[in-house]
């Protein structure tokens, strides 16, 4: 991972995803917004970025890119991430959500081919509090410290800092993976960044109904991770989904238990791995306090 200061960023596409603001605050925060890329509008200017109309032109102007943020329409973004990986870029933050499945599985192989590093889609990014802020977190809720977080949320992650900064623990890092049915980089992948990475003493992992990755993660901090983890699950009382027995859905339901995916699932995984798990939002600074004192 490359995230300082000094990484030069771009922005792929100019949509209602992204905003003046956002950006105005990636540049106050210190983050290297070189250029951005918008086909049709090279050679103009949006927000005090140059535009260019190809990610390679960014390329041959300012050299090596290390993020690309991409804010395009969802059904366009294979194509701007693709584009991204021919360019060499090693880390893509995709803020558009409702990406096709079938898009994203071929965006996967082509990224782990390269070793490219894919946060979202539905993501609002990732923040290094005082140092780099890449994507739409709101930075004022974040202080630097020593918890990293990861989360499945978007609000929910600037939440859990605003608690923890309340309580004066700092955040060394904070990726909101994504929301949709198919993301890019995964809570394993996150959990081992965090449990490598020197500044960071104890992590927050952020879960929600909705597939296995919770359960997967929790078998994999037993197992892997050496620094405490508090966990949340978001939903604990939302009613579980009901599966219609048509043909179409079969083979969705066919082998699974009757509670994949619920957070009742989730909460047992983590039980059964001896993670510890915050009733509420509030708790996990007094949690996390108690987890790096022990």
């Amino acid at each position: 991972m490359n995230l300082t200061p000094d990484s030069k960023v771009l922005i792929q596409g100019f949509s209602e995803l992204i905003s003046a603001n956002h950006i105005a605050q990636m540049q106050a925060y210190g983050t290297n917004l070189v250029a951005g890329v918008n086909p049709g509008c090279g050679g103009q200017q949006f927000y005090n970025l140059p535009i260019f109309d190809l990610v390679e032109e960014v390329v041959e102007e300012f050299g090596v890119i290390d993020t690309a943020i991409i804010c395009v329409h969802p059904y366009q973004v294979l194509d701007a991430a693709l584009e991204a990986i021919a360019s060499h870029i090693s880390q893509i933050i995709i803020i558009s959500g409702g990406v096709p499945p079938l898009d994203m599985v071929q965006l996967l192989r082509q990224s782990e081919a390269g070793e490219t590093l894919i946060v979202g889609p539905n993501s609002p990014g990732i923040i290094v509090p005082g140092k780099i802020l890449l994507g739409t977190q709101p930075s004022e809720l974040y202080r630097p410290g020593a918890v990293g977080i990861v989360s499945r949320s978007s609000t929910l992650t600037y939440e859990v800092a605003w608690e923890l900064t309340k309580a004066g623990l700092g955040q060394s890092i904070s990726v909101s993976i994504g929301s949709d049915a198919i993301v890019g980089s995964s809570f394993l992948q996150w959990l081992q960044i965090l449990d490598e990475d020197e500044t960071t003493q104890a992590i927050v992992l952020v879960g929600q109904p909705g597939g296995d990755s919770e359960e997967a993660a929790a078998k994999y901090i037993a197992e892997a991770i050496d620094k405490p983890v508090i966990a949340y699950i978001a939903g604990r009382h939302a009613p579980r989904p009901k599966n219609w027995r048509q043909t179409g859905t079969l083979a969705t339901v066919i082998g699974r238990e009757p509670n994949f995916g619920t957070a009742q699932s989730k909460l047992a995984a983590f039980e059964a791995a001896k993670v510890t798990v915050a009733e509420r939002l509030s708790l996990i600074p007094e949690l996390v306090q108690k987890a790096i004192k022990s």
